[in-house]
Parts: structure tokens; sequence; C-alpha cells
């Protein structure tokens, strides 16, 4: 029985085969994303979708408890803070091409060939055929198991991991901040400002043609018939989303003219 459940594991279905190979293209696909992608937002947000990836892969072989901490605890907690960290402080993709702490680019290659250094000789060293002192570890459960791996065995690195990521969450957040350099103006001042500048002094005029229409593509009319540049946004305006009603107006308004001469004749002539 032994044998054929130790051949049934290292057989892959035709089902888990599709899912791997287009959860695994999702996956690297996101991961490159994150470092070629030129805004910050966009590169936390790849990172989030490869970590739901894998967080589905650990479903998919049975590590539960992996899944649901990869979901709740990296994508939903930690991706999630460092999005809103990139959001609130307004990286852009100009910002990001500043160098602040001067040769951080040399340290950051020297740490990555490190780090590939020691992921490359751990999988060198991996064995997929026999798993030591895994059935020790799980005999009271998976999750049992785990917790007193962490909270016994490796609790100083989980420790250092938790400051790590809070301290890099810090550290983004003062890398970023920047100190505003003059102050702001007032209500008055811009009020001023735009007096001396000429500019449209009273608020925009509303989209519209008076009271027959409330469309915001629909330009508004000028006493003269003319549409006015200004009641229409400038983005409907740079897509050519702007409808013309002016003619229609004026024709419309042409027959009420005409009507109400002939209504006022034939008052006249009954008179």
């Amino acid at each position: 029985m032994s044998t054929i459940a130790a051949a049934a594991a290292t057989v892959t279905s035709t089902g888990e085969a599709v899912q791997f190979w287009i959860l695994a293209t999702v996956a690297v696909v996101g991961a490159l994303a994150t470092i070629l992608m030129k805004k910050a937002v966009h590169s936390a947000l790849s990172l989030a979708g490869t970590m739901i990836v894998l967080a589905v892969f650990y479903l998919a072989n049975g590590a539960y408890f992996l899944g649901v901490v990869q979901v709740i605890v990296y994508t939903g907690a930690i991706m999630m803070l460092f999005l809103f960290v990139v959001m609130l402080v307004g990286v852009t993709a100009a910002d990001s091409l500043k160098e602040t702490l001067k040769g951080q680019r040399w340290m950051a290659v020297l740490c990555a060939l490190g780090f590939g250094v020691l992921l490359i000789a751990g999988i060198g060293h991996a064995g997929l055929g026999h798993f030591t002192g895994l059935g020790r570890i799980n005999s009271a459960g998976h999750v049992e198991g785990l917790a007193t791996l962490i909270f016994t065995k490796y609790v100083f690195a989980f420790e250092l991991t938790g400051a790590l990521l809070i301290t890099a969450a810090v550290g983004a957040m003062v890398l970023t901040h920047r100190e505003r350099t003059e102050r702001a103006a007032t209500q008055r001042e811009l009020a001023e400002r735009r007096v001396r500048e000429g500019v449209q002094l009273p608020p925009l005029p509303a989209p519209g043609v008076y009271a027959r229409h409330n469309a915001v593509d629909v330009a508004g009319l000028l006493p003269d018939g003319t549409a006015s540049e200004l009641t229409v946004s400038k983005t409907l305006r740079a897509r050519g989303q702007i409808r013309d009603v002016s003619s229609e107006a004026l024709s419309d308004l042409k027959a009420l003219e005409q009507q109400s001469a002939e209504r006022l004749g034939r008052e006249e002539a009954s008179n």
C-alpha cells in the first residue's frame, strides 16, 4: 500500500500540469513586472499578484495553512501596507531615478548576487525524495508542528523577519518624504493671482444648453448662440467626445420665434 501511495504522489495528473503551467506563467510575468515596471504602484500590484499565485500553489499541494497565511499575512497585510505607503507618499518614476544614498545601487547589486548564491546553494542541496524528520514534526498535526518550529527553533529568525519588514516600511516612508520648501499659498493669494493673470475669475459655467440639456458632453451656448469652450471638460475636448448641438438649438429657437410671431399675428388679426 505504501508503495502505491508513493507512486501516486510522484505522478502528475493532466489537471495539475495545466494548472502549474498557467499559474507559473502568471507568477513569472508578475515577478518580471515587479522589477521592470516604471511606477512603484504597478510594481507593488504585480508583486501582490505573484504572491496570490504562490498561495494557490500552496493550496493545490495540500499546504492549506501556508496558503491561508500567504493570502492573509503577506498579500493582505504586508503587501497592501507597502502599496498604501507608496500611494500616500506619491512616489513617481522620476523620484526613483534620484539616488538619495551614495553607492546604494552597488550595494543592491552585491546583495542580489549574495542572495542568488544562497538560493542556488539551497536548491542544490534540497532533497525531493526523502524528508528527514517530517513525520516526527507533523505527528501531532501540520499546524501544530509548524507552530512549534516557528516559536522554538526558528523564533529568532521569525522575529528578525518581522522587524525587517517594519523597518523596510518605515525606511520607504523616510526616503520618499519630501519637505515643503515654500509656504503654501492661501485662498486670498490664489484669488489675487488669478486676477493678475486674467484667468477665469468666477466659477466655470455648467455644461448643457440652458435648461434643455444637462449632459457633460454638451457645450453651453452664449447669448449669441455660439458654444462656450469653458463649459466642457478639457479631457472630453481632447478625446473628441463633445456633442455640438448649437445649430440644432438655434434652429429650434428660430422655430419658436416663428411660432410666437404667427401666434401674435393671429391675435392681432382677431382683435
